[in-house]
């Protein structure tokens, strides 16, 4: 855990945020400033920096995020279609240096998204 982290602080409890979903793997919270109907963040347990960070030995935690997000999106009953984003670095619009998935759905999305 990386102590200045709010993402891990979040994952270790001490920070509050409404789960929606945990495993061993990871959590999803809903997100306090939400873009769309629906807006999930994925979080790894394990403090990663960003996408940009993962290696082959992540391969296992990435399936993991994808999955989830996939049995979240059938469980919010998107059925419409939901969008997956991950930024990473600053130039990405990467705002919090930890691995994180954005779920949103609800409404149509637009291309390119920004």
């Amino acid at each position: 855990m990386a102590a200045e982290c709010i993402f891990c602080r979040i994952v270790a409890g001490a920070i509050p945020a409404e789960r929606v979903y945990e495993d061993d793997a990871l959590i999803a919270i809903r997100d306090i400033n939400p873009q769309a109907p629906t807006h999930l963040l994925l979080i790894p347990r394990r403090h990663i920096g960003s996408l940009a960070d993962l290696t082959p030995a992540d391969r296992d935690l990435g399936g993991a995020l994808l999955l989830a997000a996939r049995a979240l999106a059938d469980r919010l009953e998107l059925v419409r279609g939901f969008r997956l984003v991950a930024n990473s670095g600053s130039e990405g619009g990467q705002t919090v240096p930890h691995l994180h998935l954005h779920l949103l759905g609800g409404r149509p999305m637009r291309w390119p998204p920004g």
